[in-house]
């Protein structure tokens, strides 16, 4: 496993991040997932060595780069929560977002997901979401968070630390047959 530069995570991080909503051209207002495997990050298997240090440094950079933009972030928590995801209170409200009684915990919700619930300014927890935009940092398998219709965003840059990071932004269903007319 790898040692941790957390100005390196983070400046990768905002990186990232903000050309996935540029590229998405996400509206105040709207929804970006991110699922992340702090282990994955360090080079070690997900789920094998979660770093609370790791998830800091992301989390800065993802809950600046959101609230600039008036971006609701949702993170995910990991498989021993049924990946629910920690939100502001505001955001369930809009969305009309049923909350659900857990604390995630770093060996249950994950490291980041611990960490959103620490530095929320008043965070709760859902059991699911339809995101406008996800970044998936070292596989974490977010596309059940997503709107129906996913389309991969290639950005330029591949890896958070050690990680695979896959995005993605949706658009609206097409529907119609021949006749159909789009924009």
């Amino acid at each position: 496993m790898m040692s941790a530069d957390l100005d390196v995570i983070k400046n990768q991080t905002t990186h990232m991040v903000t050309e996935l909503l540029q590229s998405a051209s996400l509206s105040p207002g709207q929804i970006l997932v991110v699922g992340c495997s702090t282990s994955e990050v360090l080079g070690a298997k997900i789920g094998s060595g979660g770093s609370s240090a790791v998830a800091g440094a992301i989390l800065d950079s993802l809950r600046q780069v959101c609230t600039q933009r008036g971006i609701y972030l949702a993170v995910q928590c990991c498989e021993h929560l049924n990946r629910a995801l920690v939100i502001e209170q505001q955001a369930a409200i809009v969305y009309n977002l049923d909350e659900v009684m857990v604390v995630p915990m770093p060996q249950a919700g994950g490291a980041l997901g611990a960490q959103a619930m620490a530095d929320f300014e008043h965070p709760v927890v859902v059991e699911n979401i339809k995101a406008h935009a996800g970044l998936d940092i070292g596989s974490t398998l977010i596309g059940m968070h997503l709107k129906p219709v996913a389309v991969p965003v290639r950005l330029a840059q591949k890896n958070i630390g050690q990680a695979l990071v896959t995005a993605a932004l949706t658009r609206p269903k097409l529907i119609g047959g021949a006749r159909a007319v789009y924009k």
